[in-house]
């Protein structure tokens, strides 16, 4: 009787998931495993990572699921390229299951795997699973990639039918689930070589229950969602982003509900998975994005390096430009490790277009710092901002941070929350508290260049380099 091994990675729930759908239909023995990949784990610089607190705890949850339907969850802490072979010739299994993966490291770690378990005489089997559409499955007329937004959410949309989005029905083999004959204990957040972090302070819902309560949630208020979700001070986004980059929920579900309601609220929001798969297909046909503007022309830029462009680089880090909602969000990523999409276009076009530093720097601060980071989505919203990417917003349309700030938290209610030295200061200077006169700043108990920096770069200056900057490479505004 043969065997299989479903190798989880960025899909920790035991519902919808295509792998062990196919691996429970095919084998009517499946054993089911998880690497804490050493490739990625001894390379973070940090020993308190929410990312890998948060998996943790997905893992421990999805074993809990697998042991109450007769099976379990392997768990390896080791190289996934040795792993995973090793582990399938032990179990003796004729095929290795496991859901695609896109970005550039995994494609390679999952062709040196597909190797090792060839030489071996098994079988790797891989399925979409973590998009609706995936790799060319979306292309123009002419069968090129796509590198507008608006006309592949329309072929995306024209391509979809019902099947796309119906879950894989497991109930009817989960009696296939098996154990390994040897006890299996998963290891500790400690034993990982990591520490708690302030996930259970933050109340961070972690695992397929807690992607469960937030979906639950978001479905009372998906109607709003086009009307609340610029406003970080209102509770109107899914907060379901580091769920479906870990594969704690699936995204057929989403897509199904907002597919089925009528509001302009789960409408637009569907574009906003649709967006996500958008980048994906960016990221797989074009992987030199990675490190290089998706547009050549604008690796020519000169952008802003030395002593000074590092101090402004440390501030923008730490939330000391003296731009209120700038450093609000800067404060918001880094005591979360989160940020509001709204927030994330400011402060990266804050970045690159008032202090003038390459994209590729704030995009690995985001890396480092993002609970759900997610390498696409990361680079395709870095590039956006910073005008050299597909579908880019325009080089010379910069935002004022100050007018996004009196747009977006209009009684600064978001910049209050994350920096408290502002508390006091009235609502009218809320929003660029250095035109306070010195009285106004000591009746508020804010003063500036003391309790609150004043702005590192002037807007307007700043604009006008930009636009000097991108002229200089000849681009046009086409």
């Amino acid at each position: 009787m043969s065997a299989a091994l479903v190798w989880f990675r960025r899909d920790l729930r035991d519902h919808d998931h295509a792998a062990l759908y196919h691996a429970l239909a095919s084998h009517p023995r499946v054993y089911c495993a998880f690497v804490f990949d050493r490739d990625i784990l001894d390379a973070l610089p940090a020993r308190r990572d929410r990312r890998v607190e948060f998996i943790h705890a997905g893992v421990v949850e999805l074993d809990a699921a697998l042991r109450a339907q007769g099976g379990s969850l392997i768990v390896r802490h080791a190289s996934a390229r040795d792993a995973i072979p090793r582990l399938a010739v032990e179990l003796g299994v004729s095929a290795v299951y496991a859901n695609h993966d896109y970005e550039p490291d995994a494609l390679a770690r999952d062709d040196a795997v597909r190797g090792a378990l060839g030489a071996a005489g098994i079988a790797l089997h891989t399925f979409k699973d973590q998009v609706v559409f995936e790799k060319a499955e979306i292309l123009t007329g002419s069968g090129k990639p796509f590198a507008v937004f608006t006309p592949y959410r329309n072929a995306w949309r024209k391509a979809l039918t019902a099947a796309h989005v119906d879950a894989y029905p497991l109930e009817a083999y989960r009696s296939h689930l098996a154990v390994p004959t040897s006890e299996e204990r998963l290891p500790s957040l400690g034993e990982l070589g990591f520490e708690a972090t302030n996930l259970t302070a933050l109340r961070m819902p972690c695992g397929m229950s807690g992607a469960r309560t937030l979906w639950q949630d978001f479905k009372q208020r998906i109607a709003d969602y086009q009307r609340t979700r610029d406003f970080p001070a209102l509770k109107g986004v899914s907060y379901l982003s580091a769920h479906l980059r870990f594969g704690t929920i699936s995204v057929r579900e989403l897509a199904r509900f907002a597919l089925m309601q009528t509001s302009e609220g789960a409408d637009t929001w569907l574009n906003e998975l649709i967006w996500r798969e958008f980048y994906q297909q960016i990221l797989w046909h074009r992987p030199d994005v990675v490190s290089r503007s998706f547009k050549p022309e604008f690796d020519a830029l000169r952008w802003e390096e030395g002593a000074e462009a590092d101090a402004h680089f440390a501030a923008w880090c730490e939330a000391r430009t003296g731009y209120p909602l700038v450093d609000a969000a800067m404060r918001q990523i880094n005591q979360t490790g989160w940020m509001h999409n709204r927030l994330r276009m400011v402060v990266a076009s804050f970045l690159t277009k008032d202090l003038g530093i390459h994209w590729l720097r704030g995009e690995r601060y985001f890396a480092a710092q993002l609970l759900d980071y997610d390498l696409a989505a990361n680079n395709g919203g870095w590039q956006w901002a910073a005008s050299t990417g597909c579908d880019a917003q325009p080089w010379f349309r910069i935002f004022n941070p100050v007018t996004q700030s009196e747009k977006f938290d209009p009684g600064g209610r978001f910049i209050r929350r994350y920096l408290p030295e502002l508390a006091a200061v009235p609502d009218r200077h809320i929003h660029a508290p250095w035109l306070m006169s010195p009285m106004e700043q000591a009746a508020c108990g804010c003063r500036i260049g003391t309790d609150y920096p004043p702005p590192i770069v002037d807007h307007a200056a700043a604009r006008a380099a930009t636009l000097a900057r991108f002229k200089s490479v000849r681009a046009t505004p086409a």
